[in-house]
């Protein structure tokens, strides 16, 4: 499995080239691993390595593109200072993408900025909702239609820390293994989900069939132990990129990390074909869009 993983070596957010080699292992769904690309945190903003800063009330820290910031503390200090720490992390991880991916850069549609205090093993959640099992995104109530969910990660913990993760098979692997266990699609419920705000959108049936590999990956406990898979730790002062729709990635430990969430137009990728929406649409001989 170490080849689901590509380190390189690079301690400066500007890349001074790109190769295609990289560009072809992401759109493949491995992960981008660079040991030595570090956040570096200004000495003030160190006050904010502590999960108190985060509202009881939220899982992580977010900053849109407004700078709106949700999930804090209700300090006005500690907002401010968050915000200009997460805008400034926005600001590397969008000269990362490109530099590593220039094509991309006129197609994508940056989400929120994420901060991320707690300690990762010790949060209680449903089995659909934990991270620490292996799966690949896909979000029930939020349609993508094939979109792509591009991710940079960062750990930040001052205590050396690692962030580890499970990575596991590749994403056509995936699909041919739990696709046939799938429920069919059904147009009407997929309706009746958007006329009662329980989706944003309605849900097509890639996003139909996305949320059924989730599921399916996520309640397989033997799949769980047994698939083929690779423990990462993921070093403090480390950075690592990845599709989180296509790689399968569970979150085992770790605590204080930075994440930058983008979307991309399937049609924006170098090679489309490798897209999880391609893979989908192949295997079951069908457009799902």
């Amino acid at each position: 499995m170490e080849q689901s993983l590509i380190e390189i070596d690079s301690s400066t957010w500007q890349l001074p080239a790109t190769k295609q080699e990289w560009i072809d292992a992401l759109e493949e769904g491995k992960v981008l691993h660079f040991p030595n690309l570090a956040f570096a945190l200004q000495e003030q903003e160190r006050q904010f390595l502590r999960p108190e800063v985060l509202n009881p009330k939220s899982r992580n820290i977010s900053l849109d593109a407004q700078g709106r910031l949700k999930g804090a503390l209700d300090d006005g200090a500690t907002q401010a200072g968050l915000t200009a720490m997460m805008g400034r992390f926005r600001a590397d991880a969008e000269a990362l993408i490109g530099s590593l991916l220039p094509q991309y850069m006129p197609s994508i549609r940056w989400a929120p900025t994420s901060y991320r205090p707690t300690v990762v093993e010790t949060r209680t959640q449903s089995w659909r909702a934990d991270d620490k099992r292996l799966h690949v995104d896909a979000f029930p109530s939020r349609p993508n239609y094939g979109e792509r969910i591009l991710r940079v990660f960062t750990n930040i913990n001052p205590d050396g820390v690692p962030r580890v993760w499970r990575v596991g098979e590749p994403f056509p692997v995936v699909a041919e293994r739990f696709l046939p266990r799938a429920k069919p699609y059904v147009a009407w419920q997929a309706k009746a989900l958007a006329a009662l705000h329980i989706t944003k959108s309605l849900r097509s049936e890639y996003d139909h069939l996305m949320l059924q590999l989730h599921d399916g990956m996520k309640g397989d406990l033997e799949y769980q132990k047994s698939s083929d898979q690779l423990t990462v730790p993921f070093a403090s002062g480390s950075t690592w990129v990845c599709f989180s729709d296509q790689t399968s990635h569970a979150a085992m430990s770790g605590q204080f990390m930075l994440e930058q969430t983008m979307h991309l137009p399937v049609a924006a990728q170098y090679r489309p074909e490798r897209s999880p929406l391609a893979v989908l649409s192949k295997l079951t001989g069908r457009q799902l869009i």
